[in-house]
């Protein structure tokens, strides 16, 4: 096959599908005629091709996908002016110990932060498919040792752990900091939430 018919094939796919596509479901198109090096140079030509234009081409830890460049995001927003998710502190800080740290326990979050990590701060990375259980520690009790997903990557365009933000020091404030900086949904700053967890903390030391 032609490679420019190749990639239109592979451009129509990726242009239609919901979620990234890995270069394996791509080779099926082709019936596997064509090897996955062959693949991955003309998803790296179609990537090119796409330079300067409204979408762009990326590949993410599950896949390949085409999405709004974010010189053009913001007008796209104004047609659909939904307003993001938003995450309190204590869910920042606590995906960034995971994401950092991991894998960790509950008792190290908590022995980090210094408070009590609440089941609805958990439920929400969970939900969100952010955070899930990789194992537990063989210690008494084997408590869960929590890892970060493959989802969360791909919700943040990382191909690997390593694209996180490099750090300058590993206090939990920096780590939710240099996080929120990929994460593309809203943090929860105002200031009744902000009071309520302060006092929430002051008063029994568990966090919410």
């Amino acid at each position: 096959m032609e490679p420019q018919r190749a990639k239109n094939i592979l451009e129509a796919a990726l242009l239609c599908a919901l979620e990234p596509l890995s270069v394996s479901e791509l080779q099926r198109m082709f019936e596997d005629t064509l090897d996955a090096s062959v693949v991955t140079t003309l998803l790296d030509d179609l990537r090119r091709d796409w330079t300067g234009r409204g979408l762009e081409l990326v590949q993410t830890k599950t896949g390949w996908r085409f999405q709004t460049r974010e010189n053009v995001k913001r007008y796209i927003e104004l047609m659909n002016p939904e307003k993001p998710p938003k995450y309190s502190r204590a869910v920042m800080e606590t995906l960034a110990i995971i994401a950092y740290r991991q894998p960790v326990t509950r008792g190290d979050i908590e022995s980090i932060r210094g408070v009590t990590v609440s089941t609805q701060v958990v439920k929400a990375l969970e939900d969100r498919g952010w955070i899930e259980t990789i194992g537990h520690r063989d210690t008494p009790g084997r408590p869960a040792l929590w890892g970060t997903t493959t989802q969360f990557l791909s919700d943040l365009n990382l191909t690997s752990l390593a694209d996180l933000p490099a750090l300058d020091s590993e206090s939990e404030q920096q780590l939710a900091d240099e996080l929120q900086k990929v994460i593309p949904f809203e943090s929860e700053h105002n200031n009744s939430t902000n009071e309520h967890e302060r006092t929430q903390k002051s008063n029994d030391g568990t966090d919410i």
